[in-house]
């Protein structure tokens, strides 16, 4: 069995871009970790559910990740449709999102034989999963390092961080000043480190009882859809690559801002 540097486990969805950038491009906070993760030479997998065999949206899903270099073992095809988020790209950049539907994400958990998989990873971040905390705390028991991203799009019963190596989490630049209370909190609530993303106002961590702060390079974004999952590649990839805590946020706001130069969540 392959052992995998990184395992993303969660939401894949096509992302309708309309505005300042019209595309349709494969997303989703999961899957954009995962490919960022392979962009930068780890080995990487992906673990969820897309629509059923033969359908559009769910072989360019497939696709995409295969051409980036992620494992795509670990995906089940279901009966509904392929997750469709709907976004709005403004003039600067920023995008919103407008409709999410779920789709074959919705309600799908990994079964045994994927946690199996899933347990022998050097780290598995999950993204928006609809398991009411089942795969994490599985895991945790397992002693298996886990991030999540707990700002994406999912009912409170599917955020507690109990178990956590870090809990990601994002706060808009006009609430920077929340972000050392924000990180303190998700660490009373049981992750081991956080680490809160600002946009243009960079990054702050709390992990092993320190604070680090980062900033942000200067740029022009095209789309910032995926920004901050590729924060989290970047991050997580440089961790795991032995990097200290302030080199790793500085990892993350490359990864970033290069994201930010096209559209979507990675080149396509």
């Amino acid at each position: 069995m392959t052992t995998f540097d990184l395992i993303a486990l969660g939401d894949n969805c096509i992302d309708r871009l309309t505005g300042a950038v019209t595309a349709d491009l494969v997303g989703g906070n999961a899957v954009n970790v995962a490919v960022q993760v392979a962009m930068l030479g780890l080995r990487a997998a992906y673990c969820g559910a897309v629509g059923p065999a033969g359908e559009a949206d769910g072989d360019r899903v497939l696709a995409a990740l295969a051409a980036k270099g992620v494992d795509v073992s670990l995906v089940e095809r279901r009966k509904p449709p392929t997750s469709v988020t709907c976004l709005t790209v403004a003039p600067d950049g920023n995008r919103t999102i407008l409709t999410e539907d779920f789709g074959a994400c919705a309600g799908w958990v990994p079964d045994a034989a994927r946690l199996r998989v899933l347990s022998a990873a050097r780290h598995v971040h999950i993204g928006w999963l609809q398991d009411g905390g089942h795969a994490r705390r599985v895991l945790a028991r397992d002693g298996v390092s886990l991030s999540q991203d707990v700002s994406v799009n999912a009912a409170p019963e599917d955020l507690d961080v109990e178990g956590l190596t870090i809990a990601f989490a994002s706060l808009p630049e006009d609430q920077a000043d929340r972000a050392e209370a924000r990180a303190a909190d998700l660490v009373a609530q049981g992750a081991k480190g956080a680490v809160i993303t600002l946009g243009a106002r960079g990054s702050l961590a709390l992990i092993g009882g320190q604070t680090f702060r980062a900033a942000a390079p200067a740029i022009t974004p095209v789309d910032t859809t995926g920004a901050g999952d590729a924060y989290i590649a970047g991050f997580l990839a440089a961790r795991l690559n032995g990097a200290s805590v302030p080199k790793a946020m500085a990892a993350g706001h490359t990864c970033a801002a290069a994201c930010c130069g096209h559209p979507g969540g990675f080149p396509q």
